[in-house]
Parts: structure tokens; C-alpha cells; sequence
């Protein structure tokens, strides 16, 4: 009889009959006829095996008929299916020298992981962000990954309507763990994509009544909102809609430009004027509230000074030039101290040597470094939602810019409360 390795360098392998009875039992059921979603259940069956093969401690995975009878998970709507039973398990049970019953069947387990690039190639399937399951709404959900599609806030260069679309295809490089910290996000959160808020391009005031909206909603159901922008208006409406819930909250701004203008070109709602707004209404917590990373000519000799007037802490770039930031990180941290925070990084604080696909470059600016310093040094927080906004695919011909967002989103949900750490 053939031999079926689990894994490379795997000490055990079962044979190839029970491995495929194994896997067809697994992925038997009307939910999941997509290959794309097969590979997701397959990816987690053998995952499984080769945790139990590390730990050598094997019995019978299939020997009795009601461990035949393994239960389902519906990728595409994230609810639980019927049990189904492999044919033949009635007639012919595995003997017990097979592999042993784990203790929560994979079958039961409540989050969705998406598919390894070792079973899936990348390319392939619908473009969700980090290939994960598509759902209509925040109902069962820990996180979601919601884009917001606008660009009709931009002062300079447009095109950041594109940059949801553009972050999640380049999101499939993505894998299951962040390697740098252990984080293990999909063990720990049900996370899916969303889609987008359906926003209105001829008219900016009311997609920033739609955004509001359907983040209520999102907030509605204990979801943490993880954005994809779309251009910087975006935070405006959906501070509004977190702040209904949590009260005025902290924030952690990372941009080249503060962002808080009053009016331009007469109008009050644009990408330079958010938190102005958010101010106003009274939806920051303002002793609690950082900026990062700030530059660039200004219109003033003291372009910060209304904002350190609010109790803004202005961190300009010159302050994170050629250092780490994860010193700057640990006293913010004592800033925003234990209450509801906000995390707005727009992809223009990045220098544009990093990141050239943005509507308003500054030269001078952080690098991904410092970046990823600056959100794993969010771990901890009480993070009630997250953007990433001002990516503009038309001006990033390499993509990697796109490529830089997905994996910063990605950080952001891996600094999650109650995200597990290995």
C-alpha cells in the first residue's frame, strides 16, 4: 500500500487510502463544490495532521463511524453546514492504527483561514482581501476588511478610488502568521471581506452619509472595521459612526500632512480637513490623539500650531529620521493609555521611494521600517478600528505600493485585541 508524507520532514505518513478517505470526507457537501474553498478545509486538514504528527501522538482520526461524520464550514457565508458521512465508513471503519480523534474536530472550528499558496495558487479565484471568505454583512464577525472607494476628496493627484481593488489583489502574497511577531490572527479573530460601501462619486456629502451608515452597522454588530481607502475624507464619516458607539476615542494619525485644515477652495469636507471636523464634533479624545510623521512645505511658518493647541501630540518627520520608532511607540502607548483608539495611517507618510502610488507625495518620509514599528507597537491598545487610505494605483507602476498597504492592513489586524501570539 502507498505512502502519503504529510509534510517535508515529517517523521509520520499514513497510508494513501485513509489519507484520501481523510481529505473526501472532509471536503464532501454542496458548500463547498468551489475548488477555491476545497483548498481552504485541505489546507487546515493537513495543517492538523502535522501539528498532531509534532506532537507523535496519533490514534484513530476516522475508526469509529460517528468520526466519519465531520461537520462542514460554508467559506462564502461563514455559517455552519450539515454533517456529512464519507461513503463507506458505515462498512468499513478505519482500524484504529490510523491516526487519533483531535480533541475539537477542524471541521468545528469557527474561523475562517484562508488557502495556502501551497494548495492554491495565487493568481486564482476572486480578489478578496488576504483570499479570505466574502460576506454580505459584519454579523459573526470579530474584523472585517471593508474598502471605501473614493477619490472625490483628493486636492492633487486622483485615483485612490482604485485602492481597494489594487490592495486586495496584491493581498494574495499574504499568509496565514505574521513571521516577525508570531501573531496568528486566524487563529484567534473570524475575519472576512465585506466588500465595498457603495458610495456616491458625483457627490462627496453623501458618501459621507452612506460611509456613516454602513459603518453604524459594522460598529452595530461588535465588528472591528479594517479599511481600505479611498482617499483621507473617508476617516471623517467613520469616526462619526465610532464615536456613536464608544464616545470620542484616541488616535494614532500617520501621515505626511496633519489633516486639519479648515476650508479649501471653500468647501469644509475634503482629505485636508477630517479631524478639523472630527474635532468640532467632538468625536477625539484630543489629549489622546498622535500625529506621525508630518512634513512637507506648509502654508504657515507654524502649520502645527492649531494642532498642539487641541493637545495633539505632532510628531514631525525630522523627529523619526534615521531612528527606530519603537521608543516614540512605547510613550504613546502611555498616551492613549487604556481607552477606545483609532489607527488612520495614510500611505503618503511612507517616503515616496517606498510608496510613489499616492495622490500627494512629500519627500523626506518614514520608511516600512519605522512603519511596521509604529503599528506592532499598537499591541495592547483597545484598537476599535483601522484605515489605510491614499493608495493611487494609477501612479504605481511596480504595485509595490499596493503591495506595502495590503501587508500594513494585515499588521494592523494582527495588533488586534485578543489576537493569539505563539
Amino acid at each position: 500500500m502507498g505512502k502519503t508524507s504529510l509534510a517535508k520532514g515529517s517523521p509520520y505518513s499514513i497510508s494513501s487510502t485513509h489519507f484520501q478517505l481523510c481529505s473526501s470526507t472532509i471536503l464532501r457537501g454542496p458548500q463547498l463544490s468551489d475548488p477555491h474553498l476545497q483548498a481552504c478545509k485541505m489546507f487546515s486538514f493537513v495543517k492538523l495532521l502535522n501539528r498532531a504528527s509534532a506532537r507523535k501522538n496519533f490514534g484513530t482520526l476516522l475508526s469509529t463511524r460517528s468520526s466519519c461524520a465531520l461537520g462542514t464550514r460554508d467559506f462564502s457565508a461563514g455559517l455552519t453546514a450539515s454533517r456529512h458521512v464519507a461513503p463507506g465508513c458505515d462498512e468499513a471503519p478505519l482500524p484504529r492504527s490510523a491516526v487519533q480523534v483531535p480533541s475539537r474536530r477542524l471541521s468545528g472550528s469557527r474561523y475562517n483561514v484562508p488557502p495556502s499558496a501551497e494548495f492554491v495558487a495565487r493568481p486564482s479565484g476572486i480578489a478578496t482581501m488576504c483570499k479570505l471568505p466574502f460576506q454580505q454583512s459584519a454579523e459573526g464577525l470579530d474584523a472585517a476588511f471593508i474598502g471605501v472607494p473614493i477619490d472625490t476628496g483628493t486636492s492633487n493627484r486622483p485615483g485612490a478610488r482604485f485602492g481597494p481593488r489594487q490592495i486586495r489583489a496584491e493581498s494574495a502574497l499574504l499568509r496565514q502568521y505574521c513571521g516577525g511577531t508570531r501573531a496568528a490572527p486566524y487563529e484567534s479573530l473570524v475575519v472576512a471581506d465585506i466588500g465595498d460601501v457603495n458610495v456616491n462619486v458625483y457627490d462627496l456629502k453623501d458618501t459621507c452619509k452612506r460611509i456613516r451608515e454602513a459603518y453604524r452597522e459594522i460598529m452595530a454588530a461588535g465588528c472591528v472595521p479594517l479599511t481600505l481607502g479611498g482617499d483621507h475624507t473617508i476617516s471623517y464619516p467613520i469616526l462619526q459612526a465610532v464615536a456613536e458607539k464608544h464616545g470620542p476615542v484616541g488616535l494614532i494619525h500617520v501621515d505626511a500632512h496633519a489633516d486639519t485644515s479648515d476650508v479649501v477652495l471653500g468647501e469644509k469636507i475634503g482629505h485636508g480637513t477630517p479631524f478639523r471636523r472630527c474635532v468640532e464634533e467632538g468625536l477625539l479624545d484630543c489629549g489622546r490623539v498622535a500625529q506621525i510623521g508630518l512634513r512637507g512645505s506648509a502654508y504657515s511658518a507654524d502649520a502645527y500650531r492649531w494642532n498642539r493647541e487641541q493637545g495633539f501630540r505632532v510628531v514631525p518627520a525630522e523627529e523619526c529620521w534615521s531612528k527606530s520608532l519603537t521608543p516614540l511607540m512605547a510613550d504613546i502607548r502611555q498616551q492613549v493609555g487604556g481607552g477606545p483608539v483609532y489607527l488612520s495611517f495614510d500611505i503618503d507618510a511612507l517616503d515616496p521611494a517606498f510608496a510613489p502610488g499616492t495622490g500627494t507625495p512629500e519627500i523626506a518620509g518614514l520608511t516600512p521600517i519605522q512603519a511596521l514599528e509604529i503599528i506592532r507597537g499598537c499591541r495592547g491598545l483597545r484598537l476599535v478600528g483601522c484605515d489605510l487610505v491614499e493608495v493611487s494605483p494609477p501612479y504605481d507602476t511596480t504595485g509595490n505600493t499596493a503591495l506595502t498597504a495590503a501587508n500594513l492592513l494585515f499588521e494592523m489586524m494582527c495588533v488586534l485585541p485578543k489576537v493569539k501570539y505563539y
